[in-house]
């Protein structure tokens, strides 16, 4: 009698640790924890049939029956494909997928089981599954091992692999030695399981703690790259006798892959460039500020737009491989009124002439930064008069996507252009902004897919000497 309340006592609390894994995958839900999930089924599973086949279990709750004793039995036989999905997970797949060949094999063996149970075949099949195990398992185990086959590294494997040993001793023994075919989770097994279950709780409690440091240590780099990331951008708009310029930033996460920057501002005219990384986080970000330290070098090109793009472009080739930037950088000579701009596979910027009432693109055509080094790219003017507005954006700005996933679109966006023109510069990019973000924003959250960056220009007049 000690003994069935022992093993009653085993199949509780190896069901209770199996729920406390499920739900603590459930609240993390993150794709390199799988073995929290399968170890809390494999757990739920063998605990609940351990209990249900319980004595005194049964003697409070009766013997199942009919149905119920078919879905006991089905239970039964199923609770192994966790358990190999959960070795798989720390073994790995082993040698040519050998691992991933056992689970088939079982489970084919568990339908055709399964098959005998649900017709009621005068003899009990549900136990072959399982003894094919005993077999399989070592087998697989000892082919990789000659076949120089090397299981992923997992801390405190020994522990790990000391509890898969002894549950496999006590399963092996039981199925081979101590019972008979039609008694199930009796003898010896449940106490290795548990001791497995012990064990592989530890493992995973200390790959949990691992997590989490990495995740809090993660969590201060990142912090640390954005505010590198923001000291790079420049800490003030250059302000000019007739030019008035308001810039937007809005990085979809804590780094962003868009840039914007100033070449030296002189009295009669400024060099801008607005540039978007392909890619976001940290990766993006790292490359954004190379294109920025790059800029800032080429003083000597601040009034030549081609050439800037040119040697951007190979400065990436040469330096970031396979790292692709759109970019347009743009030269306004303030004192004779002309816009000089270069594009790289950049959205074109707008121009609004509020004397003709007319939008006009600056489309300049130019292949992505980074694709190939010695890029020839094309260089245009534009004639510029008092009331103009530019403006320069990344494509996060039209793609904004609201709950529907239909862009805000370059539609919309000439619209609001000329319906706003009489704002002034700061008003004009702080409502196209909250225009923008209101339309991705679904109702709980902002929905915000990608960086926004926006430079907004607008032309007071000529300069004087």
């Amino acid at each position: 009698m000690r003994g069935t309340i022992a093993l009653l006592i085993v199949g509780t609390v190896i069901v209770t640790l199996g729920a406390a894994a499920i739900i603590v995958y459930a609240f993390r839900r993150r794709s390199r924890e799988k073995f929290l999930m399968w170890f809390g089924l494999f757990s739920i599973l063998y605990g609940g049939v351990l209990t249900t086949r319980n004595a005194v279990f049964r003697l409070g709750f009766g013997r199942p029956i009919g149905v119920g004793q078919v879905v006991e039995r089905l239970i039964s036989m199923l609770t192994i494909v966790p358990g190999l999905l959960l070795f798989e997970e720390f073994y790995g797949r082993g040698w040519r997928s050998s691992i991933r060949w056992v689970t088939g094999t079982y489970g084919v063996l568990v339908f055709v089981a399964a098959g005998g149970v649900l017709f009621q075949m005068p003899f009990d099949i549900a136990q072959p599954p399982g003894i094919g195990l005993v077999i399989m398992v070592p087998l697989v185990l000892i082919v990789g091992r000659l076949a120089g086959y090397l299981p992923p590294a997992v801390p405190n494997s020994r522990a790990l692999f000391a509890g898969l040993l002894v549950f496999f001793c006590a399963f092996s023994i039981d199925r081979l030695v101590h019972r008979p075919l039609n008694s199930w989770h009796s003898g010896i097994e449940p106490y290795g399981f548990l001791i497995l279950v012990l064990c592989l709780g530890y493992v995973t409690s200390q790959r949990v703690i691992a997590d989490e440091r990495q995740l809090v240590s993660l969590t201060d780099e990142m912090r640390a790259a954005k505010r590198i990331q923001e000291a790079i951008l420049p800490r003030q708009i250059p302000s000019l006798q007739n030019i008035h310029i308001a810039v937007r930033y809005a990085p979809m996460a804590a780094v962003a892959g868009d840039l914007y920057a100033f070449a030296t501002a002189h009295p009669d005219g400024i060099g801008v460039l607005v540039a978007d990384v392909k890619g976001h986080g940290v990766p993006a970000a790292l490359i954004a500020s190379m294109v920025k330290v790059a800029v800032s070098t080429r003083c000597e090109d601040e009034r030549k737009p081609a050439r800037m793009i040119t040697e951007l472009n190979n400065t990436l080739c040469r330096e970031a491989h396979e790292q692709f930037v759109t970019a347009v950088y743009l030269y306004l000579d303030a004192v004779n009124m002309i816009g000089r701009y270069s594009a790289a596979g950049h959205p074109p910027g707008l121009l609004w002439r509020r004397s003709r009432q007319v939008l006009e693109l600056l489309a300049e055509p130019g292949l992505l930064l980074g694709v190939r080094p010695n890029e020839s790219y094309a260089q245009s003017e534009v004639s510029l008069e008092s009331g103009d507005r530019l403006l320069l954006y990344t494509d996060g700005l039209v793609e904004a996507e609201n709950a529907v996933e239909e862009s805000f679109g370059e539609a919309a966006l000439s619209a609001f252009i000329e319906e706003s023109q009489d704002l002034e510069t700061e008003q004009f990019a702080d409502l196209l902004l909250e225009e923008v973000l209101t339309w991705s924003r679904d109702g709980r959250r902002r929905g915000q897919a990608d960086d926004i960056t926006m430079m907004v220009i607008d032309i007071m007049g000529s300069a004087t000497r």
